[in-house]
């Protein structure tokens, strides 16, 4: 089994550490990867420091990955030594019940097999792209085009399927009013697709900071939550927000903003309960719902759409010694968007 460098939370508490890990030899239907970059989710940190349940230390974390394949089982078709890839958030599914049967492995009713801190075929703990080299069944790699920034693209891999896929389900497009709540790493990315997408977009974030960013991005409308008027301004407006904060709001708020038969999609996760008034949807008949990144075959989709408009998101180059250094910026809003790990830089 190859042993290869890697970087590694060894508890809930501690920094992560430059260790080494075991992967899979190549199978049949396997493709092994080099990987050259590795973005930096939030979920990563949440799930390293224990928000969202118990986990199997040491673990690596990271789940936009964009590589090089340098080795293909036998029974491979998709893919060739040489081609540039890349494997978001997840790595296998049952692939027997009804949703797996209807192309949406992402809600596999068994439970997808996540890219880190899941059980394995094999019953080991799936170990993600913070590490030179990953090997991952030929059904969940995906293509990238030439046209995107090798250095950049990873975090598509997760924030762009999980902004693209809500925007893509409620048919976004010439005439749709969008909110995106929150300008982040799934913010800006959701306000480059719904632009691209033809719609209206407005940014609701807690203050006018990064509005020239917003607008630049292709934001219409650009308003601060921290000032009340902006909630009497837009209400009955939108057709469409998208939340992409991972800590609670006052949803009842948000809600209000909708116009007749408008959603609110939730893909931020916060680790704390959301409490909401029904009476709320009532007015409007509005609906609240929630996102789950997206199909193979809709990630595919999104990573082509964005080659073709242009869309990369907006990223800060670090070296693997830098990643706890990263995590605490994370924390503090203070990146502008995304990290992304240069994974050579784990081989020093």
């Amino acid at each position: 089994m190859p042993t290869v460098a890697a970087y590694a939370a060894p508890s809930a508490t501690d920094p992560l550490v430059r260790t080494t890990i075991e992967r899979r030899e190549t199978g049949p239907r396997d493709v092994l990867i080099a990987i050259r970059y590795a973005g930096i989710c939030h979920s990563d940190i949440h799930l390293v420091r224990g928000d969202w349940g118990p986990v199997t230390y040491p673990q690596v974390v990271g789940h936009e990955i964009a590589g090089e394949v340098v080795e293909v089982g036998s029974e491979v078709t998709d893919f060739a030594v040489g081609d540039r890839v890349g494997v978001g958030c997840m790595v296998n599914s049952c692939r027997e019940c009804e949703n797996c049967l209807a192309g949406m492995e992402n809600y596999c009713l068994n439970g997808n097999t996540q890219t880190y801190g899941s059980v394995d075929r094999d019953g080991t703990i799936t170990q993600g792209g913070y590490s030179t080299h990953v090997v991952v069944d030929q059904d969940f790699v995906l293509r990238i085009p030439e046209a995107l920034p090798y250095e950049s693209v990873a975090p598509l891999l997760c924030a762009g399927i999980t902004t693209y896929s809500p925007l893509a389900h409620w048919k976004v497009g010439a005439g749709s009013k969008v909110a995106v709540v929150g300008m982040g790493g799934l913010g800006h990315l959701a306000v480059k697709i719904a632009a691209a997408m033809g719609a209206e977009v407005t940014v609701l974030s807690q203050s006018l900071s990064k509005q020239e960013d917003g607008k630049r991005f292709g934001a219409t409308h650009y308003y601060a939550t921290s000032d009340a008027s902006t909630f009497t301004t837009l209400a009955n407006t939108f057709d469409l927000i998208i939340n992409t904060v991972s800590a609670p709001l006052k949803l009842e708020d948000y809600l209000r903003l909708l116009r007749l038969d408008g959603t609110m999609v939730n893909v931020g996760a916060p680790s704390e309960p959301l409490s909401l008034r029904v009476f709320t949807l009532f007015g409007n008949r509005r609906s609240f719902a929630g996102s789950n990144i997206g199909s193979i075959a809709e990630t595919q989709e999104m990573l082509d759409f964005c080659a073709a408009h242009g869309i990369a998101p907006e990223t800060e180059l670090i070296g693997a010694d830098e990643i706890n250094d990263a995590y605490e910026r994370v924390l503090r809003s203070d990146v502008r968007y995304r990290f992304v790990i240069d994974i050579e830089t784990l081989k020093d």
